[in-house]
């Protein structure tokens, strides 16, 4: 993989668990990215400060949003994150350094989810030092009222706009592909998306196993 989404917003994952993590992928030369559920500037702190090479903010709905996420990834004059020494920082042994790559290699991704969303597409994906969006299909399709039916209309010229919109503004849109079939990966690739989140490490394991079991039985 390119990069790894640890899901705090969906999951059992808390911030303890975030500076193992972020080390375990960061040494098989993956770069970890968390969401988080809440556009806390706390909590997206600290999950930096733990190691992780950005975050994926959800259901960022407006400007105002998007530059609070922003923010909390950014040390001044970028942002407004406060600065600490810890994991990330080397415990204050690789600061300077840190304060360079923070500048020019850590992602903010916010999260298109809701139809409020798109109706302020221009104005988050013009906000400064936004590394891309991600389209999380299943809440803006339920926002809707078409839940989980992307291959409804309605749904299929939602995302044609936010795709156009993207390439109007040069950020990067991703989608997150729950299938495991290479063939919906190709699908979003073809349409525009130039970064793609892989379905779930639960769903890669249960096809494996329904798969082994079919198989032997």
């Amino acid at each position: 993989f390119d990069w790894l989404c640890v899901d705090m917003e969906h999951s059992s994952i808390t911030i303890k668990d975030i500076p193992m993590l972020t080390s375990l992928i960061e040494k098989n030369d993956i770069s970890p990215l968390v969401r988080v559920g809440e556009n806390d500037p706390n909590l997206i702190k600290r999950i930096m400060d733990c190691g992780a090479h950005g975050v994926i903010v959800a259901n960022i709905k407006n400007a105002d949003e998007a530059k609070k996420a922003i923010n909390a990834v950014k040390y001044p004059p970028m942002g407004t994150r406060g600065v600490g020494l810890y994991k990330a920082q080397g415990y204050g042994n690789k600061f300077n350094e840190y304060i360079k790559w923070l500048k020019n290699q850590s992602i903010v991704i916010l999260q298109i989810e809701s139809l409020e969303a798109v109706e302020n597409i221009d104005e988050i994906l013009s906000t400064k030092y936004l590394d891309g969006i991600m389209i999380g299909p299943y809440d803006l399709s339920g926002t809707m009222g078409i839940t989980g039916k992307f291959s409804h209309p309605k749904f299929k010229k939602t995302i044609k706009y936010i795709l156009d919109k993207s390439k109007k503004y040069s950020i990067s849109v991703g989608i997150h592909s729950i299938s495991t079939d290479p063939k919906d990966f190709k699908k979003y690739s073809s349409q525009g998306f130039n970064f793609i989140a892989c379905s779930l490490d639960t769903i890669f394991l249960s096809n494996s196993i329904s798969n082994f079991m079919k198989k032997i039985k």
